[in-house]
């Protein structure tokens, strides 16, 4: 049975990732930075690397906003709150001026390695009531990095980056959810969890 928690296991990093993905409502490289630092802790990651193009090579290096930049991702291997421990990645997707998004990355394959549960019928919908303690872990992850570094939208689930808009859903999240959203109401983050 593959490792999922080895990089040099191919089918790890297959798929599609399973994300808690921030929105940090500005382009602010010491927000994004404070934002990075945070969630890497909260999430209890073991180890930052930086991989070397499509290379199966993996050189250790600060988890900071540099070498998110030189790399263009940073990995390292965390334990979900099922037990299992998996590889993960971060990346952030820079808004041109807009806004940057955060995106603590858990990929399908080594979830699928691991024997984690997140597709529902085979069509890639997600079964939220196999997902409870790994949305739950998000969400609390996404607390910690909302106490230091204040953002307006913050999304669980797969493929979540840029699924929504905080702009457009002003402060209110949509009835019928694919996806965990996480929206400031004042200085206290509600959790609305995925229900379909």
């Amino acid at each position: 049975m593959p490792d999922p928690a080895s990089f040099h296991v191919a089918d790890n990093w297959a798929g599609f990732y399973y994300e808690l993905a921030v929105d940090l409502g500005s382009t602010d490289d010491a927000r994004l930075d404070e934002a990075l630092k945070t969630m890497w802790s909260a999430a209890g990651v073991e180890g930052c690397f930086g991989r070397h193009g499509q290379a199966e090579e993996w050189t250790p290096t600060p988890c900071t906003v540099a070498s998110l930049t030189e790399y263009g991702s940073l990995d390292g291997r965390v334990r979900l709150p099922t037990g299992e421990r998996v590889v993960c990645t971060c990346m952030a997707v820079r808004g041109g001026g807009y806004s940057d998004w955060l995106d603590f990355c858990l990929p399908t394959g080594a979830l699928d390695n691991a024997k984690v549960p997140i597709w529902g019928d085979g069509v890639h919908e997600v079964e939220p009531d196999h997902n409870v303690p790994l949305n739950d872990w998000l969400a609390d992850i996404a607390r910690q990095v909302f106490a230091r570094v204040p953002f307006s939208l913050a999304l669980t689930g797969v493929e979540a980056s840029g699924a929504d808009d905080a702009e457009n859903l002003a402060g209110r999240a949509p009835d019928r959810r694919g996806h965990g959203y996480l929206l400031p109401r004042g200085e206290v983050l509600d959790y609305f969890p995925p229900n379909v």
